[in-house]
């Protein structure tokens, strides 16, 4: 890892509660060997030189998977991985005319050949953002490689498709709320990403900065009404106003895309301060799952539903990165229960088999924040 970088804690928080230095450096190399040159990886080069990571849940590959996988690149200063992604990406996801031009086909075959026409929003703002730090980090180079001028033009597109009267933009221009997708008018809670947001707010176009300091406060208290007040779950997918969006799609239960919100917190937390109603959230959250049955699906309000956790290592590490934020809550045993967390995740190892993709993914970033190695250049 890097030294000189902004946005990590003096001391991480897994040495803080009694791990080695020497201990936590072999962990993360040991996940970045599993995650991309293992035989249980789920990253590959093609014929080309570019490199994919596949969905090995849905054998596609995805903007969500592309974007983790070149932020988790810049964090462990793996320019030559993130360049032959990078470069993946541009080739078979970017859209260049239609409805959603600018935007990236969410999933595309192995191939290179779309599944969709349509963007998933995660992807967009992950993509922007490890662009920023692999320019802070590495400096820009030239053409796809010129990675700021990349990351201002997706922003740009995100705020401003629409205005010629074709296509949508991904945030909702009144309420500074990311959508589920362009074309909805709701939100799914784990997309909100303040803590990207202040970056963006200062490395975005000059003019839409203010757009993105609003932005980074509008999600913070949007996230602040999605999580239940007494469990800490945020639904998967939700209406502006926090509570869940129920349609035919079923995903107003705490499941799968929902187990980011607590890592998203805690992230946002180390990097710009505490939210004190977050960090209860996070802290109800914890004590929940100390409480209850870790393999059930559960309403928000903890009502038990009748499913089993598809992502129960990804559910354990966005958990346990949510400790940043729930060690600095005043409810009751919340420092007690964040170190439970962590030594949780400590002594969970990293996924194999057919869904690696998802809950390694969260499992490298939580690895990441709570050594204190999660980083902005």
């Amino acid at each position: 890892m890097g030294a000189g970088a902004m946005g990590h804690m003096e001391t991480s928080m897994f040495e803080q509660y009694g791990y080695g230095r020497e201990a936590i450096q072999a962990r993360l190399e040991r996940n970045w060997t599993e995650m991309f040159e293992g035989p249980d990886k789920i990253y590959w080069e093609n014929d080309e030189g570019l490199g994919y990571v596949m969905d090995t849940g849905n054998h596609d590959v995805r903007t969500e998977g592309m974007s983790y996988a070149m932020m988790i690149a810049v964090q462990y200063d793996r320019k030559d991985v993130f360049d032959k992604l990078w470069g993946w990406v541009m080739k078979y996801m970017f859209m260049t005319e239609g409805l959603h031009k600018g935007y990236f086909a969410w999933s595309v075959d192995l191939s290179g050949v779309p599944n969709a026409d349509g963007p998933a929003p995660d992807g967009e703002e992950y993509f922007a953002m490890a662009l920023f730090l692999a320019s802070g980090r590495w400096g820009d180079g030239e053409g796809v490689y010129e990675y700021s001028r990349h990351a201002r033009s997706i922003l740009h597109t995100c705020v401003h498709r629409g205005e010629d009267g074709e296509g949508y933009p991904m945030w909702n221009p009144e309420n500074h709320l990311i959508k589920f997708i362009p074309e909805t008018e709701w939100t799914d809670p784990s997309y909100h990403l303040p803590h990207f947001y202040e970056v963006f707010a200062q490395r975005a176009d000059e003019a839409d900065r203010p757009f993105w300091r609003e932005a980074a406060a509008a999600s913070r208290r949007y996230l602040v009404t999605a999580c239940h007040p007494e469990t800490g779950m945020n639904p998967e997918y939700s209406n502006y106003d926090g509570t869940p969006h129920v349609d035919e799609r079923d995903h107003w239960h705490f499941y799968s895309d929902a187990y980011r919100t607590a890592g998203n917190i805690g992230l946002d937390c180390l990097w710009n301060g505490v939210v004190p109603e977050l960090c209860d959230a996070n802290a109800r959250l914890q004590r929940f799952f100390l409480e209850h049955d870790r393999t059930c699906v559960y309403a928000v309000d903890g009502t038990p539903v009748d499913e089993t956790v598809l992502h129960p290592v990804g559910f354990i590490a966005a958990t346990a990165e949510g400790s940043l934020a729930a060690m600095r809550s005043q409810e009751p045993d919340a420092l007690d229960n964040a170190i439970r967390w962590v030594r949780l995740l400590w002594d969970t190892p990293i996924r194999t088999g057919t869904r690696r993709y998802y809950d390694n993914f969260l499992y490298a970033f939580a690895f990441l924040a709570l050594a204190g190695e999660y980083r902005v250049w």
